[in-house]
């Protein structure tokens, strides 16, 4: 299982996220880490595209999550109460995409959409050995603590589980090619937001 090495919360997450009895959601945003990942442990050496379609399938394969491909949060999940978590994973792009997924986590907080929100990001060892300009832990802490410390956020970052061989990179015209990508979770439209119900 990649491994979780690094967990900041910001303005209460914890206690947010316990009072409105959102555990069990937040577990299972956790749990989409749980595939075994070895790298080769060389600057740059590893492809992203493969990392990034294996977390999709797993949000995909625990029902109930909600996929946007564009100009929201990644994925969203309501519980049975209305309490609703927003998860950005970001282990693909650049890393100054962090930047957008911090505002689309404080749109939908702000505008009562989510109310917890988590970002997956490699750790800062992992992210070496990415593609470049991968995002990483730092970046994510740095993004958050400039313009949305206020808000109740997470940040989770995971390092795999050890040296392996290199993960494929992209095709491109030079003819590089994907090794191990799994197809890719299907786009829906970006859920309303369900009715919340404060627990007693």
């Amino acid at each position: 299982m990649a491994i979780i090495s690094e967990s900041r919360d910001f303005n209460g997450f914890a206690q947010k996220v316990q009072r409105l009895d959102l555990s069990a959601l937040v577990a299972e945003a956790v749990s989409t880490l749980d595939f075994s990942l070895l790298v080769e442990e060389r600057k740059h050496a590893n492809g992203t595209r493969g990392l990034r379609q294996t977390i999709d399938e797993r949000f995909e394969q625990l029902g109930g999550w909600k996929m946007v491909k564009v100009g929201g949060v990644d994925w969203t999940k309501s519980s049975q109460k209305g309490g609703t978590v927003g998860v950005e994973v970001q282990v693909s792009g650049r890393s100054d995409m962090l930047a957008v997924d911090v505002l689309h986590l404080k749109d939908k907080l702000h505008s009562g959409f989510i109310d917890a929100g988590i970002i997956i990001v490699p750790d800062d060892t992992l992210s070496r050995f990415l593609t470049d300009r991968t995002p990483n832990y730092a970046t994510a802490i740095k993004h958050l603590e400039a313009g949305a410390a206020e808000l109740p956020i997470r940040v989770l970052a995971f390092r795999h589980d050890g040296a392996g061989t290199a993960l494929g990179k992209m095709r491109t015209n030079l003819g590089r090619v994907v090794y191990g990508a799994v197809e890719p979770a299907q786009k829906v439209a970006e859920p309303k937001p369900a009715q919340k119900e404060e627990p007693d």
